[in-house]
């Protein structure tokens, strides 16, 4: 089989009852790129990637555009059938662009499901689950506000809470956000505070030390893994590293030099779903706890999250966090990936599972072939 065409597509993506604000960033609405493979006998793949806007993380949504446009000719006459073929084929056209290579992973698997009647989550060794576990992420708010929302989607089933802190505020408003969902949620659902980077040593630690009788993990407090190596000591919770996490190299070496518990990681940042089974099967060989997540998106990157959660050995899985809750509608309206119940029902189709509408994204801004 052989790729014979590639269509790109920028659709987007308003925050629903938004914005959404994290440390970095305050999301009113997002671009998401979208990519299409057509094959010669015609089977076709869609792959996703959509950044949570230019100063989350070194990805945006024009950065994708350009990548996919500058490796996409290089891909005419390629195999989708081969991920290690086709991946070492993307990284011989273009160096580095992770999250832009993962679209076009995602969409290969699309095809090889399709092609020998698979689900990707069959593909990739198999689901576990068919109910996979998502978490809620809060984002910055006041205590009031948070400990409410935290109540209610403790009340709707999900598992697991992320607490959004941050965002150059005083380090007690911070405090006093953890503590009011203490006491509003308990231990009905496991906890995650999320400082995005934006928080000093100075403040992690007081946080973690004023903290000492709530159970939850500190996900990626401070900018740098220096930072973290330097307080890891002295923290009295767990330690998950999330935007850091850039890479299959980076993972190894921190979970090699005890830097963290655990990895809040995204599908597109580590590079695809290929990438992100080698990681998978780190973090089982070592016991670390990590998530299956990626930034924002619609149906496509959703279905590609749910189907390696699916796979992941149950006591390891944090959770599949989803954009769903803040995006209106999906791209395909009967297959489309939702979560009920705090949980997400992973997609029964082959390949990925669900087939967009294309006249959602209008005429592709680029095609090749």
């Amino acid at each position: 089989m052989k790729i014979v065409e590639i269509h790109l597509y920028s659709h987007s993506l308003p925050v629903k009852n938004g914005p959404y604000k994290i440390a970095s960033s305050i999301v009113h609405a997002l671009d998401t790129t979208l990519v299409k493979i057509v094959a010669d006998n015609g089977l076709f793949g869609w792959g996703e990637t959509c950044p949570v806007g230019p100063t989350y993380q070194p990805q945006h949504s024009k950065g994708a555009l350009a990548a996919l446009g500058e490796m996409a000719p290089g891909l005419m006459g390629a195999d989708p059938l081969q991920p290690l073929a086709f991946r070492r084929r993307m990284d011989g056209l273009l160096s580095g662009h992770r999250y832009a290579k993962a679209a076009l992973d995602i969409a290969a698997y699309d095809v090889l499901g399709k092609h020998v009647n698979m689900r990707v989550a069959d593909l990739l060794g198999g689901a576990v689950t068919e109910r996979v576990p998502s978490y809620y992420a809060s984002g910055i708010g006041e205590p009031d506000e948070i400990a409410r929302i935290a109540e209610e989607r403790a009340s709707e089933g999900y598992p697991r809470l992320q607490i959004k802190v941050g965002g150059n505020r005083p380090i007690e408003v911070d405090i006093a956000v953890v503590r009011k969902v203490w006491e509003r949620v308990g231990t009905r659902v496991r906890l995650a505070v999320d400082g995005n980077r934006s928080l000093t040593t100075r403040d992690t630690l007081r946080l973690s030390r004023e903290c000492l009788d709530i159970p939850f993990i500190i996900e990626q407090p401070c900018n740098t893994i220096e930072e973290l190596k330097a307080i890891r000591s002295r923290l009295h919770h767990g330690l998950y590293l999330d935007e850091n996490s850039e890479d299959l190299n980076t993972v190894i070496r921190v979970v090699g030099d005890g830097i963290c518990d655990g990895f809040g990681m995204k599908v597109t940042r580590i590079g695809g779903l290929h990438p992100m089974t080698t990681f998978r099967d780190i973090c089982e060989t070592r016991s670390m706890p990590h998530t299956c997540d990626d930034a924002w998106g619609g149906d496509i990157i959703a279905a590609a999250c749910t189907h390696i959660g699916a796979t992941v050995k149950p006591q390891l899985l944090e959770g599949v966090w989803l954009a769903q809750p803040y995006v209106d509608g999906n791209y395909d309206a009967e297959n489309g990936v939702k979560i009920e119940g705090g949980h997400i029902k992973l997609p029964t189709g082959p390949g990925l599972g669900v087939i967009p509408d294309e006249s959602l994204f209008g005429e592709p801004v680029a095609s090749f072939g």
